[in-house]
């Protein structure tokens, strides 16, 4: 069976950015019933637009409905779901076994997929879903290579099996967590997470309130709940071999530079995979350029000695993108400007499937072809002079 790789949408230009840079399937939320209400998600109406575009390129869309529904919402979804086929959607990310069975019932012939949430952790459970209907179960981040490899030994062989190859980690048990509830009121079963497992935390006294002890990581507080994220691209072929047919990325409420990098630089390890060559060098360093908290390669290898991320803000965040190319002909790159850069300036081309070139801007014309020192209009339109190749969408970015 042919490995899939599975990138994170958020909008149309996140769906652009994934089928450009090789995603051979995308997930995606609507603004009902998913899980990432800071995302920008799609209209009904824009599901079938988004499904008609990811579809001329081969790519197949599949649409989360993984929240956990109250009542209400419950009496809402039998609609939605007729919608969703009416769109032309591929398959259903599912968490709750009720929606499971309505969707067997309402829309009989859609693929559906039990969401990470559903907690699948051993190939009992795994065999039930697919009883009921799934024909994928995206497994819990909680798992080993062996314990995936014991689960597929102990399953049909028809039942695909899914796993998180990159992106943050929830600290809770397969993402179902109440801390957010709990601390704010905004249930992060419900797509509303305000990740206080980020925060940095102080002891307190109960007689002595107001005053707060540091829990000694440093000045700062203590983050201790603070997971890193995920990052297997070099271990693409081990799960491979365990079973593993869909490669899934987390992300969808990151940025379209965010999903064009992480698919492109799993894109050609996954080949590199299927060519039984090495990954190359430039795409495991490409990981580096995107906004990340530290790397770690989760419970894959058994309990990690250091799953927690203690860097200093969180976040690595020292790349941003300078401009998209709309096209290059003629010696010059059109340009759509997204950061201020300047003539003199150092940048990196990123094309699809490519490793990126240095580029040093010699020129800046600006639309009506004046020349001009700096590009500091966000979205306006520019060009310099370049003699090699790039296609429409490639990026060029520079270090802060």
């Amino acid at each position: 069976m042919a490995i899939e790789l599975l990138s994170p949408v958020g909008d149309v230009e996140r769906l652009a950015a994934a089928i450009r840079y090789g995603a051979n399937a995308v997930y995606l939320g609507a603004t009902q019933f998913g899980m990432r209400v800071a995302s920008t998600n799609f209209s009904l109406d824009q599901l079938a637009d988004a499904v008609k575009l990811a579809h001329q390129s081969n790519v197949k869309v599949f649409l989360t409905v993984n929240i956990l529904p109250r009542p209400e919402e419950a009496m809402e979804l039998e609609g939605f779901l007729k919608s969703a086929e009416d769109a032309g959607i591929d398959a259903l990310i599912i968490a709750d076994i009720g929606i499971i069975m309505l969707a067997r019932r309402v829309v009989p012939n859609m693929e559906i997929h039990a969401s990470t949430q559903t907690g699948i952790v051993n190939h009992l459970t795994a065999t039930e879903l697919y009883n009921m209907g799934c024909s994928r179960v995206v497994l819990a981040r909680e798992l080993t290579f062996e314990e995936i490899k014991q689960i597929r030994d102990n399953t049909p062989p028809e039942l695909e099996l899914e796993a998180f190859v990159h992106g943050a980690m929830c600290m809770s048990v397969s993402g179902r967590c109440v801390i957010s509830n709990y601390l704010t009121g905004r249930d992060a079963n419900r797509g509303e997470c305000t990740q206080p497992c980020r925060w940095n935390y102080h002891l307190v006294e109960e007689k002595r309130p107001g005053v707060y002890f540091p829990v000694s990581e440093d000045e700062s507080g203590t983050t201790i709940l603070n997971a890193r994220d995920l990052c297997m691209i070099e271990h693409l072929k081990k799960l491979r071999d365990v079973g593993i047919t869909s490669f899934k990325i987390e992300g969808r409420a990151k940025s379209s530079y965010y999903t064009a990098v992480v698919t492109n630089a799993y894109r050609t390890a996954l080949d590199a995979v299927n060519a039984g060559v090495e990954c190359p060098e430039w795409a495991i360093k490409e990981l580096d350029k995107i906004s990340h908290r530290e790397y770690s390669q989760g419970f894959y290898f058994g309990r990690a000695p250091m799953m927690q991320s203690y860097y200093k803000g969180g976040y690595v965040h020292d790349w941003e993108v300078s401009a998209i190319v709309d096209s290059c002909e003629d010696g010059f790159l059109t340009l759509s400007e997204r950061n201020k850069f300047s003539v003199g300036d150092s940048l990196e081309l990123l094309s699809p499937g490519e490793p990126p070139i240095n580029l040093k801007v010699s020129q800046i014309f600006d639309a009506n072809d004046n020349p001009v020192e700096t590009a500091n209009h966000p979205m306006d339109k520019f060009k310099i002079p370049f003699d090699g190749k790039a296609t429409t969408g490639s990026i060029l970015r520079r270090m802060k």
